[in-house]
């Protein structure tokens, strides 16, 4: 039987919004640059929207509601980060309105351009 985490991940992928489906349409199957990125993946007790093992990056695309939970985000911030995540945040907004920039910022916290795509 699935952990209580686990089955809410599986729920998260069912259910992304459109700007986490914009940027899963980016990032999976090794497409941006060749980075292996998973989503909703359980880290301790939280999920992480989503997360570069290769690079221990998380990055997270938040909607509104996360403007009330301005604290808890930040608990669980530092939790990651304490397991020796980076974490960076986007709202959906952006990621909407701005998908490039934003892929331009996860291309930066990544390192570069390592694998470059082969034409």
């Amino acid at each position: 039987m699935p952990n209580k985490n686990l089955q809410r991940a599986r729920s998260l992928r069912a259910n992304q919004s459109d700007a986490e489906k914009r940027l899963w349409s980016r990032l999976r199957n090794r497409g941006f640059f060749g980075f292996k990125f998973r989503r909703q993946v359980p880290v301790g007790p939280f999920i992480a929207d989503f997360l570069c093992t290769e690079r221990m990056l998380i990055v997270e695309v938040d909607g509104g509601q996360h403007d009330e939970r301005a604290e808890a985000d930040l608990r669980r911030t530092h939790y990651l980060e304490a397991q020796g995540y980076r974490v960076i945040r986007f709202w959906n907004n952006e990621m909407l309105a701005n998908t490039e920039g934003v892929l331009t910022v996860i291309l930066d916290a990544l390192g570069g351009d390592p694998h470059p795509p082969t034409a």
